[in-house]
Parts: C-alpha cells; sequence; structure tokens
C-alpha cells in the first residue's frame, strides 16, 4: 500500500471541500481497502466520512429513503424493507459475507468496482485500471463475465446485487457537491463501457452519493431476488433477476426485471416485462416471455451456458412469486 493522509471531515461540506483530484472517500472500505492493498487504486488522501449524518432508513408516501452510510446488515433486516420491499432484503442478504454486511454502507455498495481478476492483478492488461494496456478477459478467463452490454475494451460484470434490485424499483441516488445536488436515476447513473470503461458510472469528480430513493410501489411486496452462484456463501453471481409483479385475479396487470451477473451493468429487461404484461400468472407465460432475455448476448469462450442460464433464472424468479 502506498503512502496516503487521512483525514475525518466533521461533516458533509467539510468532506465535499476538502476532496480534490487525489481523494478518495472511506466508508465502509470493504472495497477500498482491499484496492489500495494491491495497489490498483493508491489515492494521495482518504477521507473518512462514516460519521457524517448520512444514516437512517426513512419510509413515507413518496417512498424509501436510505441514507448512503446506512449499512447492508441494518438494511437488510429493516422489518418495514423485508415487508414492502423483500427484493431489496433477499439483494442483500445474497451479497458478500455477514461481516462485510455488517461493514459495509449502502452508497460504497452501489460504487464497488467489478471483480474481474484482471482488474485486480496490477501484471496483467486492464483498460479499467489502465486505459488503453487492453482486455485480458476477452481471451482469458471470463467464465463470470458479462454477456451483455460489453465492448471491445471491456467484459467486466457489475459485482452488486442491491443495485439489481434498485434498479428493478426505478430507484435513484442523490449527488451532491460543493455546488449543490442533483438526482439521477440508478439504470441511468451506471454507464456502459464502450471505449471508456475506466468511467463506470456518472459520479462527477468531488461528488458524494448522499442517498437512494425508492418510489413508492404499493405491489412491491410482492417481489423476489433469485441468486445463482458457485456456492452459496460469499460469490458473485453467475445470473441474478430481481423480479416484482403486480397480479390481480390471476392475471399479471405490471411487472418490473432487472437482472445481474451478466450485464456490464445492472441490466434491466422491459422487452421481458412487456412480454409479461396481461398474460396469467403460470409458467407457459414466463417461458414464452423470457425469450428475449438475452438478446444482444455476446458470450465468450467460457459463458456461453450464460443466455440460457439467465432465462431460466428469470422463470425461477417468477415462478417463487406465483407459490
Amino acid at each position: 500500500m502506498r503512502p496516503f493522509t487521512f483525514a475525518t471531515p466533521q461533516g458533509v461540506a467539510e468532506a465535499l471541500d476538502r476532496f480534490d483530484e487525489g481523494s478518495a472517500y472511506l466508508a465502509g472500505g470493504t472495497t477500498l481497502v482491499d484496492l489500495m492493498k494491491l495497489e490498483v487504486l493508491a489515492p494521495q488522501q482518504v477521507l473518512d466520512i462514516r460519521e457524517l449524518p448520512l444514516h437512517g432508513i426513512r419510509e413515507g408516501v413518496n417512498g424509501l429513503h436510505l441514507g448512503a452510510l446506512e449499512r447492508m446488515s441494518d438494511l437488510a433486516e429493516h422489518p418495514y424493507v423485508r415487508a414492502a420491499y423483500p427484493v431489496i432484503a433477499e439483494a442483500l442478504a445474497q451479497s458478500a459475507s455477514a461481516q462485510v454486511r455488517d461493514m459495509a454502507t449502502i452508497g460504497g455498495n452501489l460504487l464497488q468496482r467489478t471483480r474481474c481478476g484482471y482488474f485486480r492483478d496490477t501484471a496483467t492488461a486492464c483498460n479499467k485500471r489502465e486505459p488503453g494496456s487492453g482486455c485480458s478477459a476477452l481471451e482469458g478467463a471470463n467464465r463470470m463475465h458479462a454477456i451483455l452490454g460489453t465492448s471491445d475494451a471491456c467484459v467486466a460484470a457489475h459485482p452488486s446485487d442491491l443495485a439489481v434490485a434498485l434498479v428493478a424499483l426505478d430507484a435513484s441516488v442523490e449527488l451532491k457537491d460543493r455546488d449543490g445536488g442533483r438526482q439521477v436515476k440508478l439504470e441511468d447513473f451506471y454507464r456502459l463501457p464502450g471505449t471508456t470503461p475506466q468511467l463506470e458510472n456518472d459520479l462527477r469528480p468531488g461528488e458524494l452519493i448522499t442517498g437512494v430513493t425508492v418510489p413508492a410501489l404499493s405491489w412491491a411486496s410482492r417481489s423476489t431476488y433469485v441468486k445463482v452462484r458457485d456456492r452459496q456463501s460469499f460469490e458473485f453471481a453467475l445470473t441474478s433477476a430481481a423480479v416484482a409483479v403486480d397480479v390481480r385475479d390471476g392475471i399479471i396487470h405490471d411487472v418490473r426485471v432487472a437482472v445481474g451477473g451478466v450485464g456490464s451493468k445492472p441490466w434491466r429487461l422491459p422487452s421481458v416485462e412487456q412480454a409479461l404484461r396481461g398474460g396469467p400468472m403460470q409458467e407457459d407465460t414466463f417461458e414464452l416471455a423470457v425469450l428475449t432475455a438475452a438478446d444482444g448476448a455476446r458470450t465468450l469462450s467460457q459463458n456461453p451456458f450464460k443466455p440460457a442460464l439467465l432465462r431460466r433464472t428469470i422463470v425461477r424468479a417468477l415462478m417463487n412469486l406465483a407459490g
């Protein structure tokens, strides 16, 4: 780990004022510290923001508000979240390990970097880490990598389970800098790699995530998160599906579907949603609707199984909700 200075701002304004080009914010530290140890990241100044007043889980008529520094474990165990937005609680419960969830924050989870091994290995080429150096995963070990939204510059999969659930629910992130604040739909916050895979999101220099807003959705209580992985603990998704469904008299009135483990960012599936609406809540409806789920997929040498597994994952989530 390279030398750095350390400071503990006493408020949001001070944290924003002290941030400069060589700075990094430290919340739970479960991503930042790992990457600093590997010298993938080498900030000159680390700003400890853990005590800033950005905590809290608030419910209201306009939806759910989450403080950016709220811990993953506290959100996953919150009674209202478990009842009204089970997809969020389930996504969090299947993320990382209990120890990490006790440390990691909501804002940090949404900003975590890819788990692509080449990104974390400074001896290999990675356009995310060193733009222009190449993408080792294109011809290397790529079983876990993305098949949707990729480019010749990067095929890394987005790692966050929580982000998939929040994208399905049309959540927005609240951002603040010295000049004020703004709110951005989480789906629009993440960027496709294109020719600039080092730019993973729309966070501007010096900007801080202060919170997350999930719109009110009465039928989000009928939602779930299914994650397919190689082992049950501390493993990233091969495929995952966040699904919420509004069923009236056995007919699907409305539905939300987003998937993970397959995209360079959390991947919403409007074509699947459209195919489901108006159909009966039964397996043959689901099987027909997911036929377009992997449209545009670009498989790699070790993950041609992902399109079929993705379709099966979505069907499993829907079957779980159908009872």
